[in-house]
């Protein structure tokens, strides 16, 4: 039976978790120290993936003949009202604490997007991004609003998982 449940954002929840390798082992010290396995006052998250496709036309006609599936990108943006410097520490690594003397790691993690219909248990949604790395940090200090930090992501692939 496919899950026909409707959610909103109240219905979420975003994990952090980690693999095996250095990407994952800078991810995971950074993870634990600021207690981040799960991410709080997150809002405006956002996940695209796109898939590039190519036409294929035939001298003398309108329409594609054929279409050739190409690269799949997979990307996306955090919003958080939480300020701690662990998302700034996952996109730089060693360099959030001082400025390193050669290259160094970036971390590398995994992101689980839970949504979970409150009226039955039995029933959820999870999208997990696979190893994800930060590609950007953003800070913004508004006049009369909440104090927001914004993250743009990349990951290598994203699974699905239905359930109810």
């Amino acid at each position: 039976m496919a899950n026909t449940s409707v959610y909103t954002g109240a219905d979420g929840s975003i994990t952090l978790a980690t693999g095996q390798g250095p990407e994952s082992d800078a991810a995971k010290s950074i993870i634990e120290a600021n207690e981040l396995a799960t991410v709080g006052r997150a809002l405006n998250v956002r996940v695209e993936i796109s898939s590039q496709m190519r036409a294929f036309h035939e001298i003398g006609s309108r329409y594609a003949a054929q279409l050739r599936p190409g690269n799949i990108s997979v990307s996306g943006t955090i919003g958080r009202a939480y300020l701690n410097g662990a998302l700034l520490r996952l996109l730089l690594g060693e360099g959030a604490d001082s400025k390193p003397a050669g290259s160094f790691i970036q971390p590398a993690f995994n992101i689980s997007l839970m949504l979970k219909n409150p009226a039955d248990d039995a029933i959820s949604n999870v999208l997990t991004l696979h190893d994800v790395k930060l590609t950007n940090w953003v800070y913004q200090i508004p006049e009369d609003e909440f104090v927001m930090e914004s993250v743009s992501f990349m990951a290598v692939n994203a699974t699905v998982e239905d359930q109810g």
